[in-house]
């Protein structure tokens, strides 16, 4: 097979749609993938890392936009078009997979002029504006929660989970004796939970036990967030601008910190790691308030509103959580419960269908 992904832009698009391409190289040796995404984007820092393949189109955001700026959208919009038409002549691709992120639009409107059939990965309970824009054409959606589907055409839709990255689905179930605190607020960071984190500091300098912490700070915050720690008398180089092996910080983690975005939320359940969670308040919907609710309702998470983030606060519930090793345990093994696991062999089966090509069995 060979396949286009067209998105990325952030972690939880990127994310999924590295977990497909790994796979599919894996099952098929004639394979082959190539990554659509923009040079601004987590894609043009780490698909190369991976050694897979990117070509990129020259398309920004439309939310966020006035009408000058919407305006002036169209030369950029117009110019993308011709780039991914040259991408999809030269690739060739039986398929593509939109995973969302505006640099998916160019290429799937391409798609359908050229009729090469595309499907749509959709991560989050409440789909972007890219996906709902483009779900009218597509063969196929694929949901990773059954209730997004309210947002497309039912018919189109398939529940296949959220596919996760390389050994994510292998992390231990039990937590570690005195694990890490890990802490992100997705690929680029989190301004206020690293805002919330350095102020936070202070209060566990008394601990007879302070916590080994790793950090993703984002690439904007890292200097700022590596000079808090250093200020508070805390190990800097506990703070990273971006962890490259996730499976392995949550393999070593027993509190997680961090947004509520749908990937993230499917590798704290894949992995089993208790979580405090602080959606993101500007999320389209609020969607991620309502996972965060999802999480917390199974015992697996603590919600704690951005709103309501006071670093002394944060700190005593850090304390008092990662002291009590059965709660952690019980809060991970809470989280299990909701762990979808093979959701990129389905997602790749389905591929396989809309070919008309053997599936490959056991999924």
């Amino acid at each position: 097979m060979r396949l286009m992904l067209a998105g990325g832009g952030t972690g939880g698009h990127l994310f999924p749609a590295v977990a497909l391409a790994q796979r599919l190289l894996k099952q098929e040796e004639t394979a082959a993938v190539l990554f659509v995404g923009t040079r601004r984007g987590l894609e043009q820092r780490l698909l190369p890392k991976l050694g897979l393949p990117l070509a990129t189109v020259d398309m920004v955001g439309v939310v966020g936009r006035g009408w000058r700026g919407r305006v002036e959208l169209v030369p950029k919009l117009i110019k993308s078009l011709i780039q991914a038409k040259i991408i999809l002549r030269n690739f060739k691709p039986d398929l593509v997979i939109g995973v969302g992120g505006y640099a998916s639009v160019p290429v799937l409107l391409i798609a359908k002029m050229t009729g090469v059939p595309y499907l749509i990965h959709e991560q989050n309970a409440i789909p972007g504006l890219s996906n709902r824009l483009l779900g009218r054409w597509a063969k196929l959606i694929c949901l990773s929660f059954p209730e997004t589907g309210s947002g497309f055409k039912r018919s189109k839709t398939v529940v296949t989970g959220n596919p996760l990255r390389h050994g994510l689905e292998s992390v231990a179930e039990k937590i570690p004796q005195h694990g890490k605190l890990l802490i992100f607020g997705g690929s680029r960071g989190a301004r206020a939970i690293n805002h919330a984190v350095i102020e936070m500091l202070p209060f566990l300098k008394g601990w007879e036990r302070r916590p080994e912490i790793l950090h993703q700070s984002g690439e904007e915050d890292f200097l700022e967030v590596q000079q808090g720690y250093r200020d508070a008398g805390f190990d800097p180089e506990q703070v990273v601008p971006f962890i490259d092996d996730m499976a392995n910080a949550y393999r070593q983690a027993s509190l997680v910190i961090c947004r509520a975005g749908a990937t993230t939320l499917a590798e704290l359940a894949a992995c089993g790691r208790a979580a405090i969670l602080i959606p993101f308040p500007s999320a389209a919907g609020d969607h991620q308030t309502a996972n965060a609710k999802a999480l917390e309702a199974v015992g697996a998470a603590i919600l704690l509103p951005q709103n309501e983030l006071v670093p002394e606060s944060l700190a005593l519930l850090v304390k008092n959580l990662l002291a009590d090793r059965q709660t952690l345990q019980r809060m991970a093994e809470q989280g299990r419960q909701l762990n979808f696991p093979g959701a990129a062999e389905r997602i790749l089966n389905e591929c396989r269908r809309l070919l008309g090509i053997p599936l490959v069995e056991g999924i």
